[in-house]
């Protein structure tokens, strides 16, 4: 028999029913678990979505990938303009023989390029005007001795000229360079190159004769290098023969001996190949050097593009 203090059986099972139905209904309206009541058949499809959408959330789409900067665009450097030579500037003299074997590379179309744009009857015109004036010139102590200037001879047709040294007694008295002795040999020498003697233009440095044939005075030369330098730039030869040391002294400067440099080619103004060899004078003193100035002047035809006539 149970007594006041006992607990009702009967309540207990109640209150424990209570706790069993609330803990269902609490597990049914989360979606833990149980099947879901005829009366809220909704509820798992409204609750699934929610967290279909949690689950697809964080799998966000892919963002789009950061353009990286292009590259700076760096402007093609302008190209380099090549350097052209000055045409006033000199041009630097090219190597030449030391020997007499072979002529100067386009020596005649360099000095063809300088050709003074003349009529023929115009450059005789100019010519006769410089002429008259070496007739009047005072330049130099020369003058006061001289009978008479002495300028050129020869139409300088073949396009060769020769530079002397100076008048001697016989040009001082007849007015042309190399009538003399020495111009009778140089004849000779012009005959076996194959021209004839008026073919060939023929001058000195100096137009007036120094006392006694001696050699002209620096001061002399450079007194007469500006008619030597018209004669040459108006007849525009093609090549020049300088005789002896002072022609060589008088065209560049130089003061080496004529036994050194003859037979090396040099260049006029830098464009007109210069053969120096030896005076005819000398030839009339030293015989056996003929053999030599022959070889200087065959390297001149070659230069020329000619070849001496067959004996």
């Amino acid at each position: 028999m149970s007594t006041a203090t006992d607990p009702d059986p009967r309540a207990e099972l109640a209150e424990l029913a209570r706790a069993v139905r609330a803990h269902v209904e609490w597990l049914v309206a989360s979606g833990a678990a149980g099947t879901p009541r005829a009366e809220r058949p909704a509820a798992p499809v409204e609750h699934a979505a929610p967290r279909v959408e949690a689950t697809a959330a964080p799998v966000a789409a892919p963002a789009p990938p950061v353009p990286r900067p292009a590259p700076p665009v760096v402007a093609p450097a302008p190209p380099v303009a090549t350097a052209k030579p000055t045409p006033s500037a000199p041009a630097p003299l090219p190597p030449v023989p030391s020997l007499l074997q072979e002529p100067i590379a386009n020596g005649a179309e360099a000095s063809a390029s300088k050709h003074v744009a003349l009529e023929p009857a115009e450059r005789l015109r100019r010519l006769d005007v410089l002429a008259e004036t070496v007739r009047a010139c005072t330049r130099c102590a020369l003058h006061a001795g001289r009978t008479q200037t002495v300028f050129a001879r020869g139409t300088g047709a073949s396009r060769l000229c020769f530079v002397g040294e100076g008048p001697g007694a016989d040009e001082d008295a007849q007015g042309f360079p190399f009538v003399g002795k020495a111009g009778q040999l140089l004849d000779r020498m012009i005959e076996a190159m194959g021209f004839s003697r008026d073919e060939v233009y023929v001058c000195n440095i100096v137009k007036c004769r120094p006392p006694n044939n001696r050699k002209p005075e620096p001061e002399e030369m450079a007194a007469c290098m500006p008619y030597l330098r018209e004669q040459l730039e108006l007849v525009a030869p093609e090549v020049i023969v300088a005789l002896g040391a002072t022609a060589l002294q008088g065209l560049f400067g130089t003061t080496e001996g004529i036994t050194r440099l003859r037979g090396r080619w040099k260049l006029y103004g830098g464009r007109v190949p210069v053969m120096p060899t030896f005076h005819p004078a000398f030839l009339l003193r030293n015989p056996p050097a003929k053999r030599e100035v022959w070889e200087d002047l065959q390297a001149v035809l070659r230069q020329m593009g000619r070849q001496p006539p067959k004996r």
